[in-house]
């Protein structure tokens, strides 16, 4: 949510954000809806103040024993008792359009990101690792998985496209990975652990700008609430509301949860494979902080990610999104993308962003600073530690023999029960 006191003393700064993100200028509307609004405001207090100066005049023209002018203050205060509530509705109508208006406004980008309409103008920031040297033709993952336990056929005969059903060692191997994530970012990285609930109503979607824009993105049960599409939602939520004391900053939580998206604009891509799912699992990585210090800590925060590649040692690359790539809450992220040999390509793993105050503010979300007066929005940054099953399929095409079995690198062999490699069932 954008600040409307920005707008009003920045307008010319603000469509220069939105000119980066390829937007046409917004400030005029938006601006003149406001000035309609504090209009209504101020001529809503004026009648509320002149009703209450009026009602304390009629006991003084009675005392005085004029009665005319007391009808005539009677009357006026009947009239403005009418006026008030037409007002109120107006005022309040006015108030939503505007919610509404801002609601829908992607962040301004910070200052260093690269301009561009899409994901070719992404500026690649490092590499870590070199792609293994295969002596056979290595194959994609959807070639290899079936026979080791990756079953597309089950998953979409029980819940159709999009759907995997995972067998033996390669279920194994799904939930190790998983739990070498979250005990890795907790044990060495810092964060906090929290197992949240993976359904949640409006105000948690709302509040992490999930709505309006990605309703039809996530399926929604029949009671209304929301499967949520990734834990930001129920980290980031958990604070929703609050007002924090300056102390209790950073904070810092991650949870390996199950995450649905309904990929409604995704028709078409990666329908082949495990790389874009209906239903996954993701460690998250949510971190709550100063304004002063949100810029170190998505630092902090992408090094905790790439910190996961390194240990499975899975090639990757380090690329920061240009203005028409990033999400609509973030005003700067970096994309994680793993090397991929059976498709010979980077894909991406993970994205680490900052939102600045932005989704502070559509929760309502402030801390008190130490020996200041007032409050001030935090900042909120998100990022995932990683997408368990994108690192599923990374370490079955890099870690392939030309037998068809796969090797498990050794930071996951504590947790694999004496599996040192996947092999047909």
């Amino acid at each position: 949510m954008h600040d409307i006191k920005f707008i009003r003393e920045n307008p010319a700064a603000f469509d220069a954000g939105l000119a980066r993100r390829g937007l046409e200028p917004l400030s005029a509307p938006i601006l003149a809806l406001d000035s309609e609004r504090r209009s209504v405001a101020t001529r809503m207090q004026e009648a509320q103040s002149r009703r209450n100066d009026a009602s304390k005049l009629i006991g003084a023209a009675m005392g005085r024993g004029d009665k005319d002018e007391a009808e005539r203050l009677k009357t006026e205060v009947a009239e403005l008792k009418d006026t008030l509530p037409a007002l109120e509705t107006e005022e309040r109508e006015l108030t939503q359009r505007l919610t509404d208006a801002l609601a829908i406004i992607p962040n301004l980008p910070a200052p260093d990101v690269p301009e561009g309409a899409d994901e070719h103008a992404n500026l690649e920031v490092s590499r870590w690792g070199s792609p293994r040297a295969f002596n056979f033709p290595p194959r994609e993952h959807a070639d290899l998985g079936p026979a080791l336990g990756l079953d597309f056929e089950t998953g979409a005969l029980i819940s159709g496209a999009r759907f995997t059903f995972l067998r033996g060692g390669m279920a194994r191997l799904q939930r190790a990975i998983g739990q070498f994530m979250i005990d890795h970012q907790t044990s060495v990285n810092g964060y906090s652990e929290c197992n949240t609930p993976v359904l949640v109503r409006d105000e948690a979607m709302y509040g992490t700008d999930k709505l309006p824009k990605f309703a039809e993105d996530s399926f929604r049960t029949t009671d209304g609430r929301w499967l949520i599409p990734t834990s930001e939602v129920t980290l980031t939520s958990s604070v929703m509301g609050q007002i924090l004391d300056e102390a209790a900053l950073p904070m810092r939580m991650t949870a390996l949860s199950l995450c649905f998206r309904s990929e409604a604009g995704a028709a078409g891509k990666d329908t082949r494979g495990f790389i874009r799912q209906h239903q996954f699992e993701k460690c998250e990585l949510v971190s709550v902080v100063r304004p002063e210090d949100s810029a170190a800590e998505h630092e902090r925060m992408t090094d905790a990610a790439e910190s996961i590649l390194q240990a499975l040692e899975l090639p990757y690359r380090k690329v920061l999104l240009c203005t028409g790539d990033m999400g609509f809450g973030a005003r700067k992220t970096y994309d994680l993308e793993v090397w991929l040999p059976g498709q010979e390509t980077y894909r991406e793993i993970s994205s680490c962003s900052n939102c600045g105050d932005f989704q502070a503010r559509r929760m309502n979300t402030r801390y008190r600073p130490e020996g200041g007066k007032g409050t001030e929005f935090v900042h909120t940054l998100n990022g995932s530690g990683l997408a368990v099953g994108r690192t599923l399929v990374a370490v079955l095409e890099n870690y392939q023999q030309e037998d068809g079995t796969v090797e498990i690198p050794k930071a996951l062999l504590p947790s694999m029960g004496g599996i040192d490699r996947l092999v047909p069932l």
